[in-house]
């Protein structure tokens, strides 16, 4: 599948959702954000998906989340792709934040729909237009949790900037049927959100271009193998990467304590803390008892 638009140039492959990193004293870890850049790219990504939900944006100020897009864009240095999440409970605050990632200089914009409140399709449909129209960024619908329905979410793609969508969900069979009906009008570039069906997403022939997810963190070789080997019809090699993937991804999310997830970056020598209050910091003995699991796979290699 060869993508024509601009915007699109460099941008298939993997991305990690970055973790934000936290300090000892409760704020962003700005030289975590470094290695984390140059892990990810040593091993083969193409970019990061900034602030979104495993960066916690739900815990961060909007100063914050400026922090990690300014930090990032330095850190990149034009070789990889950034998208910045600017989802908020507010449409007003997601208008504001988009322009300022603009401002930042990222290459792309994306957002969850109206968390909490006014979550129907229409008040979806109007937080998408406000904030996909604020700046001149491509945007990427952020779909997570929701049914895919073709016929109804054609509709977001009429938006000018909506150009793209981050699909976190299982019915691959919708997306085709959206993606094929959207082909005939406009083009776009879908990623598969899910890390433990990568290589499921990518078999269905020119709907995925590539994936965004947690665990690209720490096996980033893995996922820009898969994406890899997937765009050279070789499925067979690239099921042996995502056997290997879906190992670390079973750990990880065996809790639903996000910070044994931060806990894993440990073993490839980047420390990001743990996720704020309400989840709860790993005590030594619990953080020691899970790395020795982690570690027994084999998988995680140290920066």
């Amino acid at each position: 599948m060869k993508l024509k638009e601009k915007c699109f140039k460099g941008m298939s492959g993997a991305y990690a959702a970055m973790f934000t990193p936290i300090d000892a004293k409760n704020r962003v870890n700005e030289e975590a954000i470094d290695q984390m850049v140059e892990f990810g790219l040593a091993n083969g990504l193409a970019g990061f998906y900034l602030t979104g939900s495993t960066g916690g944006w739900f815990l961060m100020t909007p100063d914050e989340r400026k922090t990690v897009w300014k930090r990032a864009v330095k850190a990149a240095k034009g070789r990889c792709k950034l998208i910045a999440h600017v989802g908020a409970t507010s449409t007003d605050e997601s208008v504001a934040l988009a322009k300022a990632a603009a401002d930042i200089g990222v290459d792309w914009l994306s957002s969850v729909a109206p968390p909490v409140f006014c979550t129907n399709f229409n008040c979806t449909f109007e937080h998408y237009k406000k904030v996909s129209e604020a700046t001149d960024l491509p945007f990427m619908a952020y779909s997570i949790g929701a049914n895919l329905v073709p016929e109804r979410d054609i509709r977001f793609f009429d938006l000018k900037n909506v150009k793209g969508i981050k699909y976190t969900g299982a019915d691959y069979y919708a997306a085709q049927t959206l993606k094929r009906e959207l082909d005939a009008r406009k083009e776009t570039i879908w990623f598969a959100g899910r890390d433990e069906q990568l290589l499921c997403a990518l078999a269905l022939d020119g709907v995925f271009s590539g994936g965004i997810g947690t665990t690209y963190n720490m096996i980033p070789k893995h996922f820009a193998k898969i994406c890899e080997l997937a765009a050279e019809n070789d499925f067979k090699s690239a099921a042996k990467w995502q056997d290997e993937a879906n190992q670390v991804v079973r750990l990880m999310i065996e809790s639903d304590n996000w910070s044994y997830r931060k806990a894993m970056m440990k073993l490839v020598g980047i420390d990001v803390g743990p996720y704020r209050r309400p989840f709860e910091k790993l005590t030594p003995s619990q953080e020691r008892s899970f790395l020795r699991r982690v570690a027994a796979l084999g998988i995680l290699r140290r920066a």
